[in-house]
């Protein structure tokens, strides 16, 4: 009963915390939105507008009303589940994230397999080796990764592998006559269900570069948490006690030291994968792809301020309800964390 009651609480202050975080996050944006220079309902009439045009469309889009008026429609509208409807598309803006977001879940989805097939073995491989070059190299190279702009880092990758060498597109989704018909929106995925192969592969190509770019944003932070938390089994008293008994440095690494060593990395992996989403919005942009990315920016760009809020909301919500999950599995999960969170009700 006592643990039940201690979970509950957890879990109850959690989601408080999250929906003050999203009420943050709204109200925020909200500002930054009314102080950002323009007239909302020039941008929706358009520029050749006249000024009964343009008053008409601020009073059907409720923008004559006071903004205390509408920062609470707003709130109220979010309750619902409604974010809004575009000014610039004309259609609500959760049917607009909808089309756009199975590209930005295609890009995340390579983004995160690369990240953890490029930091997991180089994160094993220079802790059993500390202090040695591999080692050495691979930390300077995650230093100067981590602190390397992404844009700059994508318009640098731009301009060797697509500008200089040619080995894979700069921009875009596929080439001219090579899309298979959409179905899902996902370039790859639509050209798996056609069984097209050509276009599958072309998708790839197109796919790799922003992905390996996003890759390398997270690759970083996954190859230090793993690196550091296995140095610290490795010098623990077990580990000290299993190599006494003759257990080969094979052995010890992986079937010992490694799996005492990934519940950082898994809860890392697990809030990175919200975090991608967002980081997509810059990636996209830099390589011209149809994402949610592209949508925020181009809706930013127009003044669009309901698919502006809705674009922030929605990513807004993805990262907290991952955070949110991820703190629930690391509970059950891990004792220490459990204990340290929970107190000896839950034992």
């Amino acid at each position: 009963m006592l643990a039940f009651r201690a979970y509950s609480w957890f879990l109850a202050r959690r989601l408080g915390l999250t929906i003050l975080t999203l009420w943050g996050l709204a109200s925020l944006v909200f500002i930054m939105i009314k102080l950002m220079p323009g007239d909302e309902a020039q941008m929706a009439a358009g520029a050749d507008a006249s000024a009964a045009q343009i008053e008409a469309v601020r009073e059907r889009l409720g923008l004559d009303a006071p903004v205390i008026i509408q920062y609470f429609g707003f709130l109220g509208r979010l309750l619902r589940g409604d974010l809004g409807t575009s000014i610039v598309t004309l259609q609500p803006v959760l049917n607009d994230l909808e089309k756009v977001l199975p590209s930005t879940l295609e890009l995340v989805f390579l983004a995160m397999l690369l990240n953890l097939a490029i930091a997991i073995p180089t994160g094993i491989v220079a802790a059993n080796r500390q202090g040695g070059v591999f080692d050495t190299v691979c930390r300077v190279t995650a230093v100067m990764l981590g602190g390397m702009p992404a844009f700059w880092l994508a318009l640098v990758l731009q301009y060797l592998l697509g500008s200089v060498w040619r080995i894979v597109p700069i921009s875009g989704q596929a080439s001219f006559g090579m899309a298979a018909p959409a179905v899902t929106g996902a370039t790859a995925i639509d050209a798996i269900i056609a069984l097209n192969g050509p276009a599958f592969l072309d998708a790839l190509h197109h796919l790799i570069l922003p992905a390996a770019v996003l890759a390398a944003l997270f690759a970083t932070q996954v190859f230090r948490t793993l690196r550091a938390s296995l140095l610290g089994v490795l010098r623990s008293d077990f580990i000290t006690a299993i190599r006494a008994k003759g257990a080969s440095s094979r052995r010890m690494l992986v079937g010992h030291a490694l799996p005492n060593s990934l519940n950082p990395v898994l809860t890392l992996s697990g809030t990175q994968a919200g975090a991608m989403i967002g980081s997509a919005v810059l990636v996209e942009t830099v390589f011209a792809r149809q994402g949610i990315g592209a949508y925020m920016f181009n809706a930013v760009a127009q003044k669009d301020s309901f698919a502006v809020l809705g674009s922030v909301m929605f990513i807004g919500s993805v990262v907290c309800l991952v955070n949110l999950a991820v703190d629930i599995l690391q509970l059950l999960v891990d004792p220490r964390i459990r204990a340290a969170q929970l107190g000896s009700q839950s034992q």
